[in-house]
């Protein structure tokens, strides 16, 4: 077994990943000169034991996309799943049942055992309405053949285009993002620690409040920039403060899986930054 299998098959309390890994900005710098984009997602797959997918967020994929995914990355490897804009954004979290019968048909549940967390990121004029919130997360599928019922729903947008194969029984789990000052309420994580939904640690720059993870049992980190959103690097004393506090929320509790991507992509800083926060809480291969 060559140290990368052995990092490929090795289960982890602390996953550090990217958001995202498709940028021109890392080609020919994280992305050696020559490597073509189709293998790009493989070359992450290499190095971090898991990605945040954020096409989700923008538009319904396609079955395809997913199987395609899946097959180019480790079998212990974890996609985090961005959910569609369409219900946070646009359905503000509201009626969104046959929004969310599209999600899931349109190929989610093909990743499989590489399907982790979904995320669900809301918009900063998205205020904190707990009996809005409440509702949505009670129509949240909490298993992965709920959610194949669910798509079992989908409408006549999705025809030709869905995944509806059986799935093997697991948990799913899910993270919510607000960017609202009004989610700063103790009711929030009342809501949320009954349903077992994790709160987003997001470190922006101080755009958005920042809060603490609640009890779910993962915690799920977005480190969008310490300084300069998007855009600038983490210093190494500032990866080593996350360090421990991912460290400590891992151990709290029994053990928790702790999920952290960057998006500090503008600058071309986030898989640096991962890789390596990732050597810091052991969540990286060894050097080759």
């Amino acid at each position: 077994m060559t140290p990368q299998d052995a990092f490929a098959s090795r289960r982890h309390d602390v996953r550090v990943g990217t958001s995202g890994w498709r940028y021109p900005s890392w080609r020919g710098d994280f992305y050696p000169d020559g490597l073509v984009q189709r293998a790009e997602l493989s070359y992450i797959g290499e190095h971090f034991s898991t990605v945040e997918l954020n096409g989700s967020f923008y538009s319904l994929q396609r079955p395809q996309s997913y199987l395609r995914w899946r097959s180019a990355v480790p079998d212990d490897f974890v996609f985090a799943v961005k959910g569609s804009r369409y219900i946070t954004h646009m359905l503000r979290l509201r009626d969104a049942t046959t929004a969310l019968a599209n999600f899931f048909a349109s190929g989610v549940l093909a990743l499989g055992p590489t399907l982790g967390p979904i995320l669900w990121q809301l918009p900063e004029r998205q205020r904190f309405e707990p009996d809005v919130l409440e509702a949505f997360l009670d129509s949240l599928p909490r298993t992965t053949s709920g959610a194949r019922a669910l798509a079992e729903r989908h409408d006549e947008r999705m025809t030709g285009r869905v995944w509806l194969d059986d799935v093997d029984e697991r948990p799913l789990q899910y993270a919510l993002e607000p960017r609202s000052e009004t989610f700063d309420d103790p009711a929030l994580l009342e809501i949320l620690n009954r349903r077992g939904v994790a709160l987003a640690v997001a470190d922006t720059a101080g755009r958005w409040p920042q809060f603490g993870p609640g009890d779910a049992d993962l915690v799920y980190v977005r480190l969008h920039g310490a300084s300069e959103l998007y855009t600038s690097g983490y210093s190494a004393e500032e990866l080593q403060t996350w360090a421990g506090r991912c460290c400590r929320w891992a151990d709290a509790g029994g053990g928790r899986d702790v999920w952290v991507y960057f998006d500090n992509d503008a600058r071309g800083h986030a898989p640096h930054d991962a890789l390596a926060l990732a050597r810091l809480v052991g969540d990286a291969p060894p050097p080759r």
